[in-house]
Protein backbone atom coordinates (compact mmCIF):
# COMPACT_ATOMS: atom_id res chain seq x y z
CA UNK A 1 0.00 0.00 0.00
CA UNK A 2 1.43 3.39 -1.06
CA UNK A 3 1.97 6.25 1.40
CA UNK A 4 -1.07 8.18 0.15
CA UNK A 5 -3.30 5.12 0.49
CA UNK A 6 -2.03 4.57 4.02
CA UNK A 7 -2.75 8.22 4.84
CA UNK A 8 -6.27 8.06 3.41
CA UNK A 9 -7.04 4.74 5.10
CA UNK A 10 -5.99 6.16 8.46
CA UNK A 11 -7.78 9.49 7.95
CA UNK A 12 -11.14 8.07 6.86
CA UNK A 13 -11.47 6.17 10.14
CA UNK A 14 -12.00 9.50 11.91
CA UNK A 15 -14.79 10.67 9.58
CA UNK A 16 -18.27 10.87 11.09
CA UNK A 17 -19.78 9.37 7.94
CA UNK A 18 -17.47 6.31 7.87
CA UNK A 19 -18.21 3.03 9.65
CA UNK A 20 -16.04 -0.06 10.04
CA UNK A 21 -17.66 -3.03 11.76
CA UNK A 22 -15.65 -6.05 12.86
CA UNK A 23 -15.93 -8.76 10.25
CA UNK A 24 -18.43 -11.50 11.17
CA UNK A 25 -19.72 -9.58 14.20
CA UNK A 26 -23.08 -7.84 14.36
CA UNK A 27 -22.59 -4.11 13.96
CA UNK A 28 -24.12 -1.87 16.62
CA UNK A 29 -26.03 0.13 13.97
CA UNK A 30 -27.82 -2.95 12.64
CA UNK A 31 -31.50 -2.02 12.79
CA UNK A 32 -30.61 1.47 14.04
CA UNK A 33 -29.31 3.32 10.97
CA UNK A 34 -32.38 5.56 10.82
CA UNK A 35 -32.41 6.46 14.49
CA UNK A 36 -28.73 6.65 15.41
CA UNK A 37 -26.91 7.68 12.23
CA UNK A 38 -29.25 9.49 9.84
CA UNK A 39 -31.70 10.58 12.54
CA UNK A 40 -34.65 10.39 10.14
CA UNK A 41 -36.96 7.78 8.63
CA UNK A 42 -36.05 8.34 5.00
CA UNK A 43 -35.55 5.30 2.74
CA UNK A 44 -32.10 3.69 2.86
CA UNK A 45 -30.32 2.90 -0.41
CA UNK A 46 -27.11 0.83 -0.55
CA UNK A 47 -24.42 0.96 -3.22
CA UNK A 48 -22.55 -2.34 -2.98
CA UNK A 49 -18.98 -2.25 -4.20
CA UNK A 50 -19.00 1.55 -4.20
CA UNK A 51 -15.28 2.05 -4.90
CA UNK A 52 -14.52 5.75 -4.51
CA UNK A 53 -18.13 6.51 -3.68
CA UNK A 54 -18.92 8.86 -6.57
CA UNK A 55 -22.26 7.22 -7.26
CA UNK A 56 -23.37 7.26 -3.63
CA UNK A 57 -22.47 10.95 -3.35
CA UNK A 58 -24.12 11.76 -6.68
CA UNK A 59 -27.33 9.94 -5.80
CA UNK A 60 -27.43 11.60 -2.38
CA UNK A 61 -27.14 14.98 -4.07
CA UNK A 62 -30.10 14.24 -6.38
CA UNK A 63 -32.25 12.60 -3.72
CA UNK A 64 -32.02 14.58 -0.46
CA UNK A 65 -35.14 12.75 0.74
CA UNK A 66 -33.28 9.42 0.77
CA UNK A 67 -30.31 8.08 2.75
CA UNK A 68 -27.38 6.45 0.89
CA UNK A 69 -24.72 4.09 2.17
CA UNK A 70 -21.73 3.15 0.03
CA UNK A 71 -20.32 -0.28 0.91
CA UNK A 72 -16.85 -1.52 0.00
CA UNK A 73 -13.87 -3.27 1.55
CA UNK A 74 -11.33 -0.70 0.32
CA UNK A 75 -11.28 2.09 2.91
CA UNK A 76 -8.63 4.14 1.11
CA UNK A 77 -10.88 4.36 -1.94
CA UNK A 78 -13.96 5.35 0.04
CA UNK A 79 -11.97 8.20 1.60
CA UNK A 80 -12.55 10.17 -1.60
CA UNK A 81 -16.35 10.02 -1.51
CA UNK A 82 -16.52 10.30 2.27
CA UNK A 83 -14.37 13.45 2.25
CA UNK A 84 -16.40 14.94 -0.60
CA UNK A 85 -19.64 14.33 1.30
CA UNK A 86 -18.25 15.89 4.47
CA UNK A 87 -16.99 18.95 2.62
CA UNK A 88 -20.43 19.38 1.02
CA UNK A 89 -22.16 18.83 4.39
CA UNK A 90 -24.19 15.96 2.91
CA UNK A 91 -25.94 14.39 5.88
CA UNK A 92 -27.74 11.76 3.81
CA UNK A 93 -24.70 9.74 2.72
CA UNK A 94 -22.48 7.38 4.71
CA UNK A 95 -19.85 4.75 4.01
CA UNK A 96 -19.45 1.25 5.40
CA UNK A 97 -16.25 -0.77 5.15
CA UNK A 98 -17.12 -4.45 5.08
CA UNK A 99 -17.23 -7.44 2.77
CA UNK A 100 -20.60 -7.74 1.07
CA UNK A 101 -20.63 -11.38 2.22
CA UNK A 102 -21.38 -10.03 5.71
CA UNK A 103 -24.02 -7.46 4.78
CA UNK A 104 -26.57 -9.17 7.05
CA UNK A 105 -24.37 -8.37 10.05
CA UNK A 106 -24.90 -4.66 9.33
CA UNK A 107 -28.59 -4.42 8.41
CA UNK A 108 -31.71 -6.05 9.75
CA UNK A 109 -34.83 -7.27 7.94
CA UNK A 110 -36.76 -4.59 6.02
CA UNK A 111 -34.14 -1.91 6.77
CA UNK A 112 -33.08 -1.30 3.15
CA UNK A 113 -35.29 0.04 0.35
CA UNK A 114 -33.00 -0.22 -2.69
CA UNK A 115 -29.64 -1.65 -3.72
CA UNK A 116 -27.32 -0.46 -6.49
CA UNK A 117 -24.70 -2.75 -8.04
CA UNK A 118 -22.44 -0.38 -9.95
CA UNK A 119 -19.69 -1.86 -12.12
CA UNK A 120 -19.29 -4.95 -9.98
CA UNK A 121 -16.45 -7.38 -10.64
CA UNK A 122 -17.87 -9.85 -13.22
CA UNK A 123 -15.94 -12.72 -11.61
CA UNK A 124 -15.42 -14.71 -14.86
CA UNK A 125 -14.29 -17.88 -13.07
CA UNK A 126 -16.28 -17.64 -9.82
CA UNK A 127 -20.00 -17.60 -10.53
CA UNK A 128 -21.02 -17.64 -6.87
CA UNK A 129 -18.92 -14.50 -6.26
CA UNK A 130 -21.00 -12.47 -8.72
CA UNK A 131 -23.10 -9.93 -6.85
CA UNK A 132 -26.23 -10.97 -8.75
CA UNK A 133 -25.78 -14.69 -8.02
CA UNK A 134 -28.49 -16.47 -6.00
CA UNK A 135 -26.28 -16.64 -2.90
CA UNK A 136 -25.92 -12.84 -2.83
CA UNK A 137 -29.51 -12.16 -3.85
CA UNK A 138 -30.63 -14.27 -0.89
CA UNK A 139 -28.62 -11.99 1.41
CA UNK A 140 -30.17 -8.89 -0.12
CA UNK A 141 -33.66 -10.33 0.17
CA UNK A 142 -33.18 -10.68 3.92
CA UNK A 143 -32.47 -6.97 4.42
CA UNK A 144 -34.67 -5.45 1.69
CA UNK A 145 -38.20 -4.28 2.37
CA UNK A 146 -40.95 -6.12 0.48
CA UNK A 147 -40.93 -4.72 -3.03
CA UNK A 148 -37.36 -3.42 -2.64
CA UNK A 149 -35.55 -2.73 -5.89
CA UNK A 150 -32.12 -3.86 -7.11
CA UNK A 151 -30.39 -1.79 -9.80
CA UNK A 152 -27.43 -2.94 -11.87
CA UNK A 153 -25.21 -0.73 -14.02
CA UNK A 154 -22.29 -2.43 -15.75
CA UNK A 155 -19.99 -2.49 -18.76
CA UNK A 156 -19.62 -6.30 -18.58
CA UNK A 157 -21.47 -8.37 -21.18
CA UNK A 158 -20.72 -11.50 -19.14
CA UNK A 159 -22.17 -10.18 -15.89
CA UNK A 160 -25.18 -8.57 -17.55
CA UNK A 161 -26.08 -11.67 -19.56
CA UNK A 162 -25.73 -13.78 -16.41
CA UNK A 163 -27.96 -11.36 -14.47
CA UNK A 164 -30.59 -11.35 -17.21
CA UNK A 165 -30.58 -15.16 -17.14
CA UNK A 166 -30.93 -15.21 -13.37
CA UNK A 167 -33.88 -12.81 -13.49
CA UNK A 168 -35.67 -15.30 -15.74
CA UNK A 169 -34.55 -18.48 -13.95
CA UNK A 170 -35.36 -17.20 -10.45
CA UNK A 171 -38.61 -15.49 -11.51
CA UNK A 172 -37.54 -12.06 -10.30
CA UNK A 173 -39.81 -9.22 -11.33
CA UNK A 174 -38.05 -7.35 -14.15
CA UNK A 175 -38.83 -3.64 -14.18
CA UNK A 176 -36.39 -2.34 -16.78
CA UNK A 177 -33.52 -3.68 -18.87
CA UNK A 178 -31.35 -2.21 -21.60
CA UNK A 179 -28.12 -3.37 -23.20
CA UNK A 180 -27.31 0.20 -24.25
CA UNK A 181 -28.27 2.63 -21.50
CA UNK A 182 -27.09 5.85 -23.10
CA UNK A 183 -28.05 4.84 -26.61
CA UNK A 184 -31.61 3.93 -25.59
CA UNK A 185 -32.28 6.47 -22.83
CA UNK A 186 -35.53 8.12 -23.97
CA UNK A 187 -35.35 11.82 -24.72
CA UNK A 188 -38.66 12.36 -22.93
CA UNK A 189 -37.33 11.11 -19.59
CA UNK A 190 -37.34 13.76 -16.87
CA UNK A 191 -34.14 15.75 -16.33
CA UNK A 192 -33.46 14.46 -12.81
CA UNK A 193 -33.59 10.82 -13.92
CA UNK A 194 -31.41 11.60 -16.93
CA UNK A 195 -28.85 13.32 -14.71
CA UNK A 196 -28.78 10.34 -12.34
CA UNK A 197 -28.01 7.90 -15.12
CA UNK A 198 -25.21 10.17 -16.27
CA UNK A 199 -23.44 10.12 -12.90
CA UNK A 200 -20.23 8.36 -13.85
CA UNK A 201 -17.91 6.51 -11.51
CA UNK A 202 -14.15 6.46 -11.98
CA UNK A 203 -14.39 3.03 -13.57
CA UNK A 204 -17.26 3.93 -15.85
CA UNK A 205 -15.24 6.84 -17.26
CA UNK A 206 -12.40 4.45 -17.99
CA UNK A 207 -14.70 1.89 -19.60
CA UNK A 208 -16.62 4.36 -21.77
CA UNK A 209 -13.36 5.98 -22.90
CA UNK A 210 -12.42 2.58 -24.28
CA UNK A 211 -15.73 2.29 -26.12
CA UNK A 212 -17.60 0.04 -23.70
CA UNK A 213 -21.41 0.08 -23.88
CA UNK A 214 -23.11 0.55 -20.52
CA UNK A 215 -25.96 -1.76 -19.56
CA UNK A 216 -28.65 -1.22 -16.93
CA UNK A 217 -31.46 -3.18 -15.34
CA UNK A 218 -33.67 -3.01 -12.28
CA UNK A 219 -35.72 -5.77 -10.72
CA UNK A 220 -37.48 -6.98 -7.58
CA UNK A 221 -36.68 -10.25 -5.81
CA UNK A 222 -39.41 -10.40 -3.17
Amino acid sequence: MGKDKIRRFAAVKDFDNFHEPVIKEQYYLKGKWHKEHFKNNHPIVLELGCGKGEYSVGLANHYPEKNFIGVDIKGARMFIGAEQALNANQKNVAFLRTKIDFIQDCFTADEVDEIWLTFSDPQPKKVNKRLSSPIFIDRYRKILKPGGIIHMKTDSDLLFQYTEEQIKLQNYELLELTWDLYGELPEKIDKMTRDIFHIKTHYEKLFTAKGSVIKYCKFKVS
